[in-house]
C-alpha cells in the first residue's frame, strides 16, 4: 500500500489504513510518501508511525499531541473543557469516575435519584447538560 500525502493523515487514520494489508499469508509493505517540508506536528506523526505498529501507543501520542478534545460533545481535538481534570496525568482517577459513572447509569438511568439530580446540576454547571441526551448512545 503507498499512502501519499501521508503528513495531512492522523495518526488513528495512517495506523487504520496500515493495519489495512500484510492480513494474509503474502508479505506486505506500507510507504508513507510526505511533501516536504514537513512541520513539526506532521513529522512527530510519521516518526511515530516509523517506531511502532502498537495501537495502544500510537493512541497515547495522539492523546498528548491533540488534546482530548471535548469527551462529551463534539469537538475532536484541542484543550478538553474540563475545570479540574487532565487526561494525561489522571488517567487512574479517570477511569475510576468511569467506572462509577456507568455504575450509576445503570442503576438510575434517567438520573432521577438524588445523586443523579446532583450529576445534573453539575453538568450544568460545567455546562455540559446538552450531553445528556447523549449518555444513552454509549
Amino acid at each position: 500500500m503507498v499512502i501519499e500525502r501521508a503528513e495531512s493523515f492522523g495518526l488513528a487514520q495512517l495506523h487504520q489504513l496500515r493495519g489495512r494489508v500484510g492480513r494474509g499469508t503474502g508479505a506486505s509493505t506500507c510507504v508513507l510518501m510526505y511533501h516536504a517540508p514537513l512541520s513539526e506536528t506532521a513529522a512527530q506523526r510519521l516518526e511515530i508511525m516509523r517506531e511502532t505498529e502498537d495501537g495502544f501507543r500510537i493512541a497515547e501520542t495522539d492523546l498528548a499531541m491533540r488534546g482530548a478534545g471535548d469527551v462529551i460533545g463534539t469537538a475532536q481535538s484541542g484543550l478538553p473543557r474540563f475545570r479540574v481534570a487532565d487526561l494525561e496525568r489522571q488517567a487512574g482517577l479517570m477511569a475510576m469516575a468511569r467506572q462509577d459513572a456507568r455504575a450509576l447509569l445503570e442503576r438510575d438511568p434517567a438520573l432521577n435519584s438524588l445523586r443523579g439530580q446532583a450529576l445534573r446540576m453539575l453538568m450544568w454547571l460545567m455546562e455540559q447538560d446538552k450531553a445528556i441526551r447523549l449518555i444513552g448512545v454509549g
